[in-house]
């Protein structure tokens, strides 16, 4: 008996993590959080304490995106990263980072463009994107370091068709990349080169 709730608990837990993969690649906005819950209810499984851990969610959707999205997956995420690099080449004074879906290569239709910039206060910024008469929004990011979650400041404006979304962080904490909500380990992120590297490579994901 406790061997079949065991295979049952495990095949929900799979079913759970593809939904939420199916759920993300449509709408890039939902977080791990939010679409294994979402899944759960959609399969009827609100209650259970069963559910798969954010690495499952994103090899599970990797899988679908391999599978359901190769035509028109690559072609976004190049766009994506083009993207950034405009960004990124605008934004060069502050030693931006790539981080998130688009350097992962798990990007959705809705994904915002993560960066992570050094900048000495949130005002020395603002005053650059005003200067470049670039309307933008304030808002905060919780990010996790060695265990401890810390809002930080951020501000996101559009460019194009496409959002971007940066956090800003002070100088001792550039060279220190926060814990990534994926695996719990150091978050991966991309400086301007490491990113136009990226283009040149064949997208697999």
């Amino acid at each position: 008996m406790a061997k079949q709730r065991s295979t049952r608990d495990s095949q929900m837990r799979l079913l759970i993590a593809q939904e939420a993969a199916r759920l993300m690649a449509g709408d890039g906005r939902l977080d791990y959080y939010g679409a294994k819950h979402k899944a759960a209810e959609h399969l009827g499984a609100r209650d259970t304490r069963n559910l798969p851990r954010n690495i499952e969610i994103e090899e599970a959707l990797q899988e679908y995106q391999r599978i359901f999205l190769h035509d028109s997956h690559p072609q976004h995420l190049r766009h994506l990263r083009e993207a950034a690099i405009e960004a990124m080449q605008l934004l060069a004074e502050f030693d931006p980072h790539l981080a998130g879906p688009v350097l992962q290569g798990t990007a959705g239709p809705h994904s915002e463009i993560q960066l992570h910039i050094y900048a000495s206060s949130v005002e020395t910024v603002t005053f650059f994107l005003m200067d470049h008469d670039i309307p933008y929004r304030l808002h905060e990011t919780a990010l996790r370091f060695n265990g401890e979650e810390q809002n930080y400041p951020s501000l996101s404006f559009i460019a194009g068709e496409d959002t971007i979304d940066i956090v800003i962080f002070p100088d001792r904490k550039l060279k220190q990349a926060p814990k990534s909500p994926i695996d719990g380990k150091a978050m991966k992120r991309a400086r301007l080169d490491e990113v136009r590297a990226l283009l040149n490579e064949t997208v697999e994901v």
